[in-house]
């Protein structure tokens, strides 16, 4: 199976479970419901990803030069190659696997084989940290077992985190000058377009927070 179909349907998975919850127990779908348990869906799967960063960063400064020297020779992305290539059954939980989405995104952004870098560290924090409190609150958003004002700060106190440190990291990456080392074309599609998600999608998420708290219901959700 691709990388990318299993990735897919593992965020699917996550976000139709949720929803699926959630239709149960209140019979209909809010949009702004929806976009948050896509997201918070996503995060499952990257938060799993980053987790790898850690337990195998010797792995990872060793594997981009792989990933360099196949760039070299066929002159095809490293990201898209590995989104392309198949994971077999046996490694789907293995984090030796995963940790090479980490040693192809190196190609990008060099940080990911530095150990002092922000980013890599801020993936680390992300990986280790946020999926226990993720669960929590896209359990709370979904059946509200949580009175909303509760839902609502730990909404804000994560939301806030991935907008902040998702908007630093950009910072990081341009003062460090690593756009220069990749074309425009790169910086776009690798570097700009994911983490757009984890700021875009997250202010919303401080929106319905904020409405949580101030509104002392669920009302924002349609429920």
């Amino acid at each position: 199976m691709p990388v990318i179909l299993f990735a897919t349907l593992v965020v699917a998975g996550f976000t139709f479970l949720g929803t699926g919850i959630h239709y149960y127990e209140y019979g209909s779908l809010n949009l702004v419901y929806c976009l948050l348990a896509l997201f918070l869906s996503i995060n499952l799967l990257i938060s799993g990803w980053e987790a790898c960063l850690f337990f195998r960063r010797d792995y990872i400064e060793s594997r981009s030069e792989y990933w360099r020297s196949r760039q070299r020779e066929t002159g095809r992305a490293p990201g898209a190659e590995f989104l392309a290539s198949k994971v077999p059954l046996r490694s789907m939980l293995s984090p030796t696997f995963w940790a090479d989405v980490w040693a192809a995104y190196s190609i990008y952004d060099s940080s990911y084989t530095d150990r002092r870098t922000f980013g890599f560290n801020a993936d680390i924090g992300n990986g280790l940290f946020t999926p226990i409190p993720t669960l929590l609150l896209y359990a709370a958003l979904t059946v509200g077992f949580m009175p909303a004002a509760y839902t609502g700060i730990l909404g804000i106190a994560l939301f806030w985190q991935w907008t902040y440190v998702s908007s630093l990291y950009w910072v990081s990456f341009l003062i460090a000058g690593r756009q220069h080392r990749i074309s425009k074309r790169e910086v776009y599609i690798y570097v700009l377009s994911p983490n757009v998600v984890w700021v875009l999608f997250p202010i919303l998420g401080l929106y319905v927070s904020a409405r949580l708290i101030i509104d002392g219901n669920y009302g924002v959700l349609g429920y």
